[in-house]
């Protein structure tokens, strides 16, 4: 029964994995990507990453989403427009019904309560941190599916977070705003009384809250996760994350419309539980949108299986030269200190391994953070030409021993010990006193790599 299967499989599943994109007809080639990426969607589902971390923002919103509303209040209450906030948490919190109505009172009945002048500078403190605890916990769960295993720096990331409390709910309501007066403008109205411009006015101011939607789930993408996102791919999963987040808004509506065994089981707790529900699928259906957008722009990593990014000892090595090289290279020519988004886009490999690889370099002191206009830039902390390349494959290869876990914890096995003397000896004779500044003088040019593939240029 099972080699049926597996035979009936065969044909499909050498349908989608065996062809490199880049040689398949346009159509086909689309139905090849849908279908690998609805494939890796599934299989990060059921691998449960995505379903723990939409939990886990829950229960940070939960707690943060009265300090968060607090703020935003009081920066557009400096604008005068802190009064079209209640429609737009309405507008959120629609799928709940009537009960969205209820609790939208609620929290904005919290919000006004809050009085920063009576909490004091430790009160008001605690509250812009609760704020900044949640976006971090955000930046985070958009890193993990980015394969991004850091935040951004500590200023970095106050500034950045600052930027989109104060400012995010000012353009948000500012496009709002800026909608509905242009349909009231004098001249809309002439052209709604004549066809088919009415039509067409009207449609499309029915369409302009999807078209919002879909734009911030597209902002979200490109500044909140720690890496350079390309507003193709962001726009792709911003569409998609909004589709499908009006849709399952209608779903889950009607579930709550045709369905009173909650209230009565649960009794004035049903709201509470609709609420965590409704809050689970929508971060969940963000962080589908944000996988989505990682695999448009890297469709590389579209695979069977998940990839492991545990690199080899050669790789290793390879990587370490090859980002001394970079550094070298500009250093030596004048040019802009290389970033962590520079790097991953000229190897071609995701975040997570080469920051790591940046990190053991850093920590052997072969390279150094300067953190400027919010970016991060690496360069060599002295002269290029004692950097010796010897010493760089010996510290890497040395790179995570410890105390507990190192060459010293091993017994000593004497015919063992007198090969890796030989072998560093012989790595030692073959680079001879070769350094960094050696090794940019004898590489010419850097090459072309044409990295930063998307679906587009597949």
């Amino acid at each position: 029964m099972i080699l049926t299967i597996q035979k009936w499989l065969s044909p499909i599943v050498s349908f989608v994995w065996d062809d490199d994109l880049r040689q398949l007809g346009r159509m086909r080639r689309l139905a090849v990507f849908m279908t690998r990426v609805l494939y890796v969607l599934a299989r990060e589902l059921i691998g449960g990453q995505l379903n723990l971390r939409a939990m886990s923002l829950v229960y940070t919103t939960l707690l943060s989403i009265v300090p968060l509303l607090a703020v935003s209040f009081s920066v557009l209450k400096g604008f005068g427009v802190h009064n079209t906030i209640e429609p737009l948490l309405y507008h959120l919190l629609s799928p709940l019904g009537p009960s969205g109505v209820e609790l939208t009172e609620k929290i904005i009945g919290f919000v006004q309560n809050v009085k920063v002048g009576v909490l004091g500078s430790i009160g008001f403190a605690l509250l812009i941190y609760t704020v900044i605890a949640l976006m971090q916990k955000i930046e985070s769960a958009f890193n993990y599916v980015w394969r991004i295993d850091h935040l951004r720096p500590l200023s970095q990331r106050f500034s950045n977070y600052l930027s989109v409390i104060l400012i995010g709910p000012v353009l948000i309501f500012s496009a709002v705003g800026f909608t509905a007066t242009v349909l009231n403008m004098e001249v809309a109205q002439r052209l709604i009384a004549i066809e088919p411009f009415g039509f067409l006015m009207l449609f499309g101011s029915k369409l302009v809250p999807y078209l919002l939607v879909c734009l911030a789930f597209t902002l979200i993408y490109i500044f909140i996760p720690n890496t350079k996102v390309h507003f193709t791919a962001a726009l792709v999963g911003g569409v998609i994350a909004g589709v499908l987040w009006k849709i399952t808004g209608w779903g889950f509506a009607a579930f709550i419309a045709t369905s009173s065994k909650y209230a009565a089981i649960y009794s004035s707790f049903a709201i509470l539980i609709l609420l965590l529900i409704w809050m689970y699928l929508s971060w969940l259906i963000l962080l589908v949108g944000s996988q989505i957008a990682f695999y448009v722009q890297y469709p590389k990593y579209m695979t069977r299986t998940r990839v492991k990014f545990v690199l080899s000892n050669r790789l290793r090595e390879m990587m370490a030269l090859q980002i001394m090289y970079l550094v070298g290279y500009n250093h030596t020519h004048n040019l802009p200190a290389w970033t962590l988004d520079r790097f991953i886009e000229f190897l071609g490999l995701p975040g997570e391994p080469t920051h790591r690889m940046i990190n053991v370099l850093v920590g052997a002191g072969y390279l150094t953070e300067i953190i400027d206009d919010n970016a991060v830039f690496y360069l060599p902390p002295h002269a290029i030409e004692t950097m010796q390349l010897a010493d760089i494959i010996r510290d890497i290869r040395k790179a995570n021993e410890s105390r507990i876990l190192s060459m010293s914890q091993l017994i000593s096995v004497p015919a063992i010990d007198e090969l890796m003397d030989a072998l560093e000896a012989s790595s030692k004779a073959a680079l001879g006193e070769r350094t960094v500044k050696d090794l940019v003088e004898s590489g010419g040019d850097l090459p072309d790599t044409g990295s930063g593939s998307s679906i587009a240029a597949i």
